[in-house]
């Protein structure tokens, strides 16, 4: 690897004509990756994937590394993989499905457990307004949703038989998402108790509607899921995304394979949910440095 480095960077100063400046800044930024490949084993330029990448870029957000850092580093491993292509040495670039650096400076906010627990427990089931935010809430929670995918849902959107949500999703894509029996619940319960007050004399097959009868705007969800959280006492800043980024890491917590993870969630590409697996690698780390002795 070091050697197919060295070849690059010759490339970059007899062919490209690259400054002093850039050849030294390129060749700290791959000393860097090169030092953080072998400290994990990897020696064969082959083996390294998407997912390398990824744990390399966080292992630099670890370090502090600013974002114009990050950016040309990543610019750096992106041209070293573009040469390498084009000498036949790989068939194809890992970094193919990462676009900018920015995307992996900070880890999906999430929520403990213990933390979801307190928000969901906030909405009052005895008034219309509880009972609807108390099943949008519980259905965010439970099925991943974005929040526009959310404001979208219509009355045919769930099948009560099979107990599946179908969610029209980014690119018109649509997918099929399981909904777990305290949201679907909650769900039934709204329908049943609080959609009528709120329809009045409208006629919509809007799920979840807002005082006026209509279906709600991303900024009243927000506006509602971060009240809740403000009332439970949590000092995040808590959004609807939060609900989805929590989702995916405590199911992958609990054990959950990455691949339907991914189709929960509807990630075009197992690379972005993949990010989610250093959530969750990360909260373990957090753990045994509170709770361990030596930690």
């Amino acid at each position: 690897m070091r050697a197919m480095s060295d070849r690059y960077l010759n490339y970059l100063l007899i062919e490209k004509g690259a400054s002093d400046n850039t050849l030294e800044a390129y060749r700290r930024d791959l000393h860097r990756y090169l030092s953080f490949l072998e400290k994990k084993g990897l020696t064969d330029v082959s083996f390294v994937n998407a997912q390398t990448v990824i744990e390399f870029l966080i292992h630099l957000k670890d370090e502090g590394l600013a974002a114009n850092s990050m950016n040309r580093s990543l610019a750096a491993l992106r041209g070293l993989y573009n040469y390498l292509v084009e000498e036949k040495v790989v068939d194809e670039s890992p970094l193919a499905d990462i676009e900018r650096a920015k995307v992996w400076m900070r880890l999906p906010d999430t929520l403990s457990r213990e933390e979801m627990n307190l928000v969901l427990a906030q909405p009052s089931g005895e008034t219309p307004a509880g009972l609807r935010d108390k099943a949008m809430l519980e259905l965010l929670y439970a099925t991943g949703l974005r929040v526009s995918e959310l404001a979208g849902l219509t009355m045919n959107s769930i099948n009560w038989q099979a107990g599946f949500l179908v969610v029209m999703g980014k690119g018109s894509k649509e997918r099929v998402v399981p909904v777990g029996k305290k949201a679907y619940d909650c769900v039934r319960r709204y329908i049943e108790e609080a959609r009528p007050v709120f329809m009045k004399s409208k006629t919509t097959d809007v799920l979840f509607l807002n005082r006026f009868g209509r279906a709600f705007t991303r900024q009243g969800l927000w506006k509602i899921i971060g009240g809740y959280a403000q009332k439970a006492g949590l000092q995040k800043n808590v959004h609807p995304h939060t609900f989805r980024h929590s989702f995916a890491s405590h199911l992958l917590e609990g054990g959950a394979d990455l691949r339907a993870v991914q189709v929960m969630l509807g990630h075009a590409d197992i690379s972005t949910t993949q990010i989610y697996t250093h959530v969750t690698k990360e909260r373990l780390r957090q753990v045994h440095r509170k709770f361990h002795p030596r930690g």
